[in-house]
């Protein structure tokens, strides 16, 4: 999808904003600058941290694309290093307040998990927001254990539904639908709770009684009218690694443009977030990054103490020989 970039001939610190939820006012890249002064190593060229920060007529943006889900212009946003000052670029840009904003997709238009923002865009991808619908107040009973339901957030205190177990409690109620964002349960208001914290209530529900769940559904359009194919890219000849970056936004520090991560990586969390939403009822790409890069820091610590031990016992067999 199209992306803005500064005209500039050289390849400069990418920079200009901050960082979030996974979206997180200067942007620190890889290797390159950071909004607010900070320097991020990335690479061979970083600088060194004595260094003062280019002044900011040097410093290349990074310009997104973005429309409103329901059908828009398109606008552009830029200067975002968090998931609410993203929604409040888009709001200043469609002329609405931050607040409507439920959640962002990448590239696609329709209410597609699989394509929802979370902690990283990709440096061409275009942003899609997904603002506030029809609000639906809902008596459930609950007749088992578990509803079917998964449970992500957006970050800016949105938790909503991301996924439905086929044959679930949830699943054979019509007007509950994935994207539907949760405002309540039984009266307990929900906005400003994490995703973890409004599973967590959902599991505590009596088995064997109703309760009542408020609802807002993403608003709606037509299905039928696809998004744009395909987008230009910016003649300005700046050349951004292999194509393969990512802004990674961060509830704490700034944003930083990174490499995507491996398929054999991307594979393991996607493993790690299957187990979390079997046992949680949750997904969080995030946390899945943390427990793979706690597993494989465990495994090499492992390996070398295993190493030490056996360099230590040759020594002492070799000594004992002679």
């Amino acid at each position: 999808m199209p992306l803005g970039l500064g005209r500039r001939k050289k390849a400069s610190p990418l920079v200009e904003n901050e960082e979030a939820e996974p979206i997180r006012a200067g942007l620190n890249v890889a290797g390159m600058e950071g909004l607010d002064g900070g320097v991020v190593g990335l690479g061979e060229g970083a600088t060194s941290e004595g260094l003062p920060p280019p002044p900011n007529s040097m410093r290349p943006r990074l310009i997104f694309h973005t429309q409103l889900a329901h059908g828009s212009p398109t606008g552009r946003i830029e200067g975002f290093s968090n998931v609410r000052e993203l929604y409040a670029k888009i709001g200043e840009a469609f002329g609405i307040p931050p607040s409507e904003v439920m959640f962002c997709t990448l590239n696609t238009h329709k209410v597609d998990m699989d394509k929802l923002l979370g902690g990283q865009i990709g440096l061409e991808d275009f942003i899609f927001a997904h603002i506030k619908g029809q609000r639906k107040e809902i008596e459930v009973y609950k007749g088992e254990d578990a509803l079917g339901l998964t449970i992500t957030d957006n970050g800016a205190g949105y938790a909503f539904i991301k996924r439905i177990r086929e044959g679930s409690i949830i699943h054979q109620i019509q007007v509950i639908n994935v994207g539907d964002m949760i405002e309540s349960i039984n009266g307990h208001r929900l906005i400003g709770c994490r995703h973890y914290e409004v599973a967590k209530m959902l599991k505590e529900l009596p088995k064997g009684k109703d309760f009542t769940i408020k609802l807002t559904e993403p608003l709606k359009a037509f299905d039928m009218i696809s998004q744009r194919s395909g987008g230009s890219r910016s003649a300005s000849g700046v050349q951004l690694g292999t194509g393969r970056g990512t802004l990674r936004l961060r509830s704490k520090g700034p944003a930083t443009v990174e490499e995507l991560p491996s398929a054999f990586e991307e594979k393991a969390i996607e493993k790690v977030d299957d187990l979390l939403e079997s046992y949680m009822g949750i997904r969080d790409s995030e946390l899945g990054k943390c427990v793979c890069v706690c597993v494989c820091v465990s495994v090499c610590l492992c390996l070398c103490v295993l190493a030490l031990l056996v360099s230590y016992l040759l020594c002492n067999f070799q000594v004992s020989v002679h």
